[in-house]
């Protein structure tokens, strides 16, 4: 029970790696509040937790502050406190640089980027007013670190995510709140299938482990940074990605 008596808000928190992660906090103790706007999804998700657990649903878009605020406010009103967030929340729109449109930009930049300040912004303003500290969890990408064919927009945010991270870890250390971000590969979630079979068979020859990753890969790793064995981690980016070097 790692984090017993905490509570978390995990965006993009009812499909793939958020579900997995949502999941996995829950087993270690945690109230889990899961953003995300797929309402069926995140109401599944909630009944399953609900069986061994505590998780409150949010519908919530990101890119707007006043839902982001709404989302606040009602994990405070649900569970008293926030300890963990998790911004989760990604979406992509590939098109090589001199085909990619301003609406395929700005869409991805909106949700990976906007989206990850405002929770961002949001959940420190609570963790400071608290003096209690907390942790913050970005959601980075290995193709921040390499980049990747056709997705400018999503490298963009990715390695604009790191950017912020390592910012708000100097600034929010004095509260004792920690900001690391996590770079998952290649897992295998919906996120993917669009991704012809050559390629990923390409992928996991690359990758030193010889398969692409799980949810539960990504989520250990979130399990890790949140809870108290990564007291003296801040500021970190942990890749999660099996060795793979483009």
């Amino acid at each position: 029970m790692r984090l017993g008596g905490k509570t978390a808000i995990v965006t993009g928190g009812a499909r793939g790696i958020g579900r997995e992660t949502c999941l996995t906090f829950a087993r270690e103790g945690a109230n889990v509040v899961i953003a995300d706007l797929d309402v069926d999804a995140g109401q599944t998700l909630v009944a399953e937790i609900n069986q061994q657990g505590q998780a409150l649903f949010v519908k919530t878009d990101v890119t707007r502050p006043d839902e982001v605020q709404a989302l606040m406010q009602a994990t405070l009103d649900r569970f008293g406190r926030l300890d963990i967030l998790v911004n989760n929340a990604g979406i992509t729109a590939d098109a090589r640089l001199v085909k990619m449109d301003l609406e395929q930009w700005q869409r991805v930049i909106d949700v990976n980027l906007k989206g990850v300040f405002l929770c961002g912004q949001a959940a420190a303003r609570i963790m400071e007013q608290q003096g209690e500290g907390g942790v913050i969890l970005n959601a980075a990408s290995i193709v921040a670190l390499y980049g990747n064919f056709g997705q400018s927009n999503y490298v963009a945010t990715k390695a604009g995510v790191i950017g912020m991270t390592k910012t708000w870890a100097r600034e929010l250390g004095r509260s004792q709140i920690r900001v690391n971000a996590v770079a998952p590969g290649f897992i295998a979630t919906e996120m993917i299938q669009t991704i012809p079979d050559k390629v990923i068979a390409m992928v996991k020859e690359k990758t030193p482990l010889g398969r692409m990753g799980e949810p539960k890969d990504v989520a250990n790793a979130y399990l890790f940074l949140a809870s108290d064995e990564a007291r003296f981690i801040t500021g970190a980016v942990l890749s999660v990605d099996g060795g793979l070097v483009f």
